[in-house]
């Protein structure tokens, strides 16, 4: 199976266009988007909506959460991206955002939008500590989450032993039987790795691989639409310069 996993679209129908368009050139056979539809972007009911259309798994994240939940534990920036986020959504899109699973699986795969040690606390995987958290709640060959906004990959030994990947971009990394493996994929619609392009990722099932990609798309459009609706300039900087 060719699985196409994408992640913290947060709003940006500009982003998730190119990436949609991006995955139907390479011929996926699925495709699962780990959360946080909605949030800091300016077009949360369409994308609520085109997720919606593609009947594909589809977990809750942090952001989807606080629709019809607290944002008090988020950013400044965050929670006055939430506030007018609600106002954006029909009373169905948000029944529907707060009816998402936390977690899935499939195929040998964990899908979870932040940590599988504990779904709904909204971990960050940020380096081996907290990745090794994950691979002691699961015991699946690989496990995918977003949340970071940073593509990152770690692997654990038959030792027990994480430990941190160098990802290439554009590249299909090979996930040896040997060891199991954490993906975190990056961002579709806020990337902070100081590159502006949409991010998500590839898994291979058959050739147990995973391929990391970015797609280009109009991040400038996106920008003048934030600043359109009022929303903080520092969300319209960050995806220009991608941090």
């Amino acid at each position: 199976m060719r699985l196409a996993v994408l992640t913290d679209i947060h709003g940006n129908a500009e982003a998730l266009t190119a990436v949609l368009a991006d995955i139907a050139a390479r011929g996926c056979d699925g495709m699962a988007v780990l959360g946080d539809i909605v949030g800091y972007g300016p077009d949360p009911a369409w994308c609520v909506d085109r997720v919606r259309s593609l009947g594909c798994v589809t977990l809750q994240g942090n952001h989807d959460a606080a629709i019809r939940g607290s944002g008090d534990d988020m950013s400044t920036n965050a929670r006055l991206a939430i506030d007018w986020t609600r106002g954006q959504l029909s009373a169905d899109q948000a029944d529907w955002l707060a009816g998402l699973p936390l977690t899935a699986e499939m195929e040998g795969l964990a899908l979870v939008h932040a940590s599988w040690q504990a779904p709904a606390d909204w971990i960050y995987v940020t380096g081996e500590a907290t990745a090794a958290g994950s691979f002691r709640a699961s015991r699946a060959r690989l496990t995918l989450c977003g949340h970071v906004h940073v593509p990152q990959l770690y692997s654990q030994d038959l030792r027990g032993m994480v430990a941190g990947m160098r990802v290439s971009i554009g590249q299909a990394m090979p996930l040896l039987l040997t060891r199991r493996w954490l993906a975190v994929v990056g961002s579709v619609g806020q990337p902070r790795d100081r590159s502006p392009l949409a991010a998500w990722a590839l898994v291979d099932t058959t050739a147990q691989e995973i391929t990391f990609r970015r797609t280009p798309y109009d991040c400038g459009a996106t920008a003048l639409k934030v600043r359109a609706a009022g929303l903080p300039e520092a969300l319209a900087l960050r995806l220009l310069g991608g941090d």
